[in-house]
């Protein structure tokens, strides 16, 4: 069960940054120029309040010029737009976002390389607010606009088409997102060849699509491709180098590759704090995503600390309201209700549901998310009437932003299950178990450990109605599933074993749940 944001980086390029001074626009202002690069800098470091004081003098003085600055006036638009985006400040970013847009399309043409990029940020913004259907057009102009004017073999096509394509994976649309990606992919390779940064952005990407889908096998050497062509082109410590580790020991996470994952994860946190100081926003990332690990594996007094440094980073950084540091008290808040100290996750829990409603709006995923968690820590202290009308709540939501196909839909399904099976309905939890199962099944395919997740959900409501005949090759198919997928020392194949061996307990076959809990004691002892 998903119940923690645990960031694996997507690249994503086309404008998507503070843009340069124009060398053909107030060239004489070294004025403008100067504070356009400071801007620049102050935003590299993290340091967004800062910037923004600064961009908003640059804008002022671009547009003290009139008409003929109107090209520099755009740019100092989209370079405070960037800045109020990266705070979480989404209403105040879209106003400047869509002058910027008017100005480029009044004084280049609609059909302009310009406007796309203008397009493009728009839709980023649109995106992130869950508003994908108010983003998807904007981000098919670009494209077409992009194709028209460069050809459809330009790295600039490649970029339209690896956005759009994430705009859908995020929509759990895979199957619409691959031949995106990997077209992207192939221009990259036949345009800049196959050691360009840009090769590994696509890399990065189409992986984090198998990933998505339980496809390891397929993702890691992707992952591994394109870390290896960033080091050569950028060197070892970069900060893309750092993504790239942090992506890579995720997978080895989920795979339950513990000890293959901390180096990576330790290694993006030492470049990121030497390339970008110890207080930078993407620190608090490397940190997040270390301490998840810990979590993962119940090391509780070794996560803490990192989450905690985490969330003061976000605050200080970018503002007390802002997404990221709902995330840091999620993450939080998780540790603490592992441990079972509830009283100290549910104001942290409640804070980053406030958080994300009002930065995101009281529609949007991350927000069904919110609701999501702290109805799981209502469940696990059996306040069944506080959980269950969240737990709906998170399911509209996600029904209604993601589509009835979605697999976050297919965990709210399963969430509300659950806590019908707990309080032994087991008639209403059934058919929420099997919509759940055919949901994922359709969006990620038969083989993802989630669905052997579903299948043992589902497996454990017959067997605690006594329908042992139908619960086993449920059961079976789980183990199979986790075996194939996860490899056949990870922990959630142990967990499998185990509710296995417990129905052959039920069924006077205790041969062979001995046999298996054996097997799951072996694995227990894995060092990881």
């Amino acid at each position: 069960m998903n119940t923690r944001w645990i960031v694996c980086v997507v690249f994503m390029a086309f404008g998507c940054g503070l843009l340069s001074p124009l060398s053909t626009v107030m060239a004489e202002d070294t004025e403008w120029n100067k504070l356009i690069d400071e801007t620049k800098s102050l935003y590299r470091q993290g340091q967004y309040d800062r910037a923004i004081e600064v961009a908003k003098k640059a804008l002022e003085l671009s547009e003290k010029g009139g008409e003929a600055n109107a090209p520099s006036v755009a740019v100092s638009l989209n370079n405070l737009a960037q800045l109020y985006y990266d705070q979480g400040r989404y209403a105040a970013a879209e106003p400047l976002y869509k002058r910027a847009l008017a100005i480029r399309e009044k004084e280049l043409g609609p059909d302009h390389p310009d406007v796309a990029e203008c397009l493009n940020n728009l839709a980023l913004l649109y995106s992130m607010q869950g508003q994908y259907a108010a983003a998807e057009p904007l981000y098919k102009r670009a494209l077409t606009i992009i194709e028209k004017a460069l050809g459809p073999d330009h790295p600039a096509v490649a970029t339209g088409l690896n956005n759009l394509a994430e705009l859908y994976r995020t929509q759990g649309q895979c199957a619409t997102a691959e031949p995106l990606y990997k077209r992207s992919l192939a221009i990259r390779e036949k345009s800049l060849g196959p050691d360009h940064p840009d090769v590994a952005e696509s890399l990065n990407n189409l992986a984090l699509l198998y990933s998505m889908q339980g496809q390891y096998a397929a993702a890691e050497p992707l992952y591994k491709r394109s870390l290896a062509i960033i080091e050569k082109a950028l060197g070892p410590d970069h900060p893309n180098v750092a993504l790239s580790l942090n992506n890579l020991a995720e997978l080895y996470r989920t795979q339950g590759q513990y000890a293959a994952a901390e180096p990576l994860y330790k290694r993006s946190l030492a470049i990121n704090e030497k390339a970008l100081g110890q207080d930078h926003p993407v620190v608090a990332l490397s940190l997040n995503n270390l301490a998840e690990l810990y979590r993962t594996q119940g090391q509780y007094a070794a996560a803490e600390p990192l989450y905690k440094r985490s969330l003061a980073i976000r605050e200080k950084a970018l503002s007390p309201n802002h997404p990221d540091v709902a995330e840091s008290l999620n993450n939080l808040a998780e540790v603490y209700r592992a441990q079972g100290q509830y009283a100290a996750a549910e104001p942290l829990y409640k804070r980053s549901l406030a958080i994300n409603e009002k930065a995101l709006g009281p529609d949007h995923p991350v927000v069904a998310l919110s609701l999501n968690n702290l109805a799981e820590l209502y469940r696990t202290q059996g306040q069944y009437a506080a959980a269950e009308p969240l737990y709906k709540r998170s399911l509209a939501i996600r029904e209604k932003a993601l589509g009835p196909d979605h697999p976050d839909v297919a965990q709210s399904l399963n969430n509300l299950a659950l806590l019908y099976s707990t309080q032994g309905q087991y008639a209403a939890a059934e058919p929420l178990y099997k919509r759940s199962l055919a949901v994922i099944e359709k969006a990620l395919g038969p083989d993802n450990p989630t669905v052997a997740l579903s299948l043992n959900n589902l497996a454990l409501l017959y067997s605690t109605e006594g329908q042992y005949a139908v619960a086993e090759p449920l059961y079976k198919r789980s183990l199979a599933i986790y075996e194939k997928s996860l490899g056949p020392n990870h922990p959630d194949v142990a967990k499998s074993l185990r509710n296995l061996a417990a129905l052959y307990h039920k069924t006077s076959r205790p041969e062979d749940a001995q046999a298996l809990e054996q097997r799951a004691a072996a694995i227990d002892q894995i060092k990881r």
